[in-house]
């Protein structure tokens, strides 16, 4: 297992080609100290956790490593089918046409979705489409605690917690210290 800046993990999710829709994710607060833990999970493109923290509120600092190289049965019921929320990884457009492209795909699905009824599920996946989101799906996300299924994943990949808990911990102590001298 290779510890990685946090996002190299997410280029990976980005480039993994995996059916974008089937992704799923949990996260909450880490079990020890600042910042947060997060698990994507992809039935093809394997298991991915991170471990990040806001260091001011312009930069974002944290590790990951891919965990498992697919979800098997005892993994897949730890992530949601339906969660309290739902995420989406963003690429941001590569230059001024892609960005009007993108913005005109939008503006069409919300228009539809405005003149039609829908549900907050399927607009989102319209929107996910329209701007060619290479990751999203269901979450479970706790912003002041940790939902159920982190503590079974902390447990399936506890020698994976370890290293990047001890790695994690390196980049906030060489940030943090940095402040208080």
């Amino acid at each position: 297992m290779r510890v990685r800046d946090w996002q190299d993990i997410l280029e990976d999710v980005m480039e993994s080609n995996a059916n974008p829709g089937d992704w799923r994710a949990v996260g909450g607060d880490r079990a020890n100290g600042i910042g947060e833990d997060i698990y994507f999970g992809h039935p093809d493109a394997g298991v991915y956790q991170l471990k990040t923290y806001a260091k001011n509120p312009f930069e974002v600092q944290g590790v990951g490593s891919q965990v498992a190289r697919r979800i098997d049965e005892d993994i897949d019921p730890l992530f949601p089918n339906d969660g309290s929320g739902i995420f989406g990884v963003q690429q941001g457009p590569e230059d001024e046409d892609d960005a009007k492209e993108k913005a005109k795909n939008l503006e069409t699905v919300l228009e539809t979705h405005a003149d039609v009824p829908t549900s907050p599920q399927a607009l989102l996946e319209d929107m996910m489409d329209a701007m060619d989101s290479p990751a999203y799906g269901p979450m479970e996300f706790d912003h002041h605690d940790r939902p159920d299924q982190m503590s079974d994943l902390t447990e399936t990949f506890e020698e994976a917690e370890e290293l990047l808990d001890a790695e994690f911990e390196d980049v906030i102590e060489e940030d943090v210290e940095r402040g208080f001298y």
